[in-house]
């Protein structure tokens, strides 16, 4: 009898990662497993709003709202990786000096355009622009990239100057030059989870999925995603 698939929705930083681990886990275990990744805000959405999964792989901060609001099962949190975030420019476009946060400072004010996602690390980088004092600055040159949109097709077709995403999402992304991570004094990483829904009617065939991707066979396809494991 053929088991029963293993039914999930992500947010779009993990979605080669799990194109990765979620095959390698059907052919070791045998299990099919399904995962659909649209953008982050979208899938807590889907998620609080009742749809029926049986994981979430979210930011941990999303994941913990989850559970408070009784959408995913308590205790079943599972930390998968931490991703930091780095810059891109247009393929072939000058490469600003990013060493240092003073640096960074100057080339997000000389930008034409800079752009980032409405995901987690977006967030943060809206308040790190606020604290530099620059939020009114940039308010007419910032593009928030459309959940699901990755960031770095908006800087290869030139709408974003300056891009901002976690490095996974960047570095499979044709037309764009990457230019490395921010620096340590402002690097924002974002830890992605997962969770066990509570709508599963398999919890612990969820669980053992979980426990092989944050297990140390999973650690290659992650560093290969430019994610470190949690």
């Amino acid at each position: 009898m053929q088991p029963t698939p293993i039914t999930g929705i992500s947010s779009m930083a993990t979605r080669t990662l799990l194109d990765e681990l979620a095959p390698a886990y059907t052919a070791q275990a045998g299990v099919p497993v399904a995962i659909e990744s649209v953008g982050g805000v979208d899938a807590a959405r889907r998620v609080q709003e009742g749809e029926a999964f049986d994981v979430v792989i979210l930011s941990a901060e999303a994941i913990d709202k989850l559970i408070a609001a009784g959408r995913v099962l308590p205790g079943s949190r599972v930390d998968l990786v931490r991703s930091g975030v780095a810059v891109a420019v247009r393929a072939g476009a000058p490469h600003p000096d990013l060493s240092s946060e003073e640096a960074v400072k100057a080339a997000v004010r000389a930008a034409r355009t800079v752009g980032y996602s409405t995901g987690p690390s977006g967030v943060a980088l809206a308040k790190l622009f606020e604290r530099w004092g620059l939020a009114e600055e940039l308010k007419d040159r910032t593009v928030v990239a459309t959940p699901g949109v990755p960031v770095g097709a908006l800087v290869a077709r030139g709408d974003i100057e300056l891009g901002f995403q976690q490095l996974s999402e960047l570095i499979h992304v044709p037309g764009i030059d990457l230019l490395g991570a921010l620096p340590d004094a402002i690097q924002i990483t974002t830890t992605f989870s997962a969770g066990v829904c509570s709508s599963s009617a398999q919890p612990d065939a969820v669980r053992a999925m979980l426990a092989y991707m944050a297990s140390p066979a999973a650690a290659p396809a992650k560093q290969r995603q430019g994610m470190d494991p949690a």
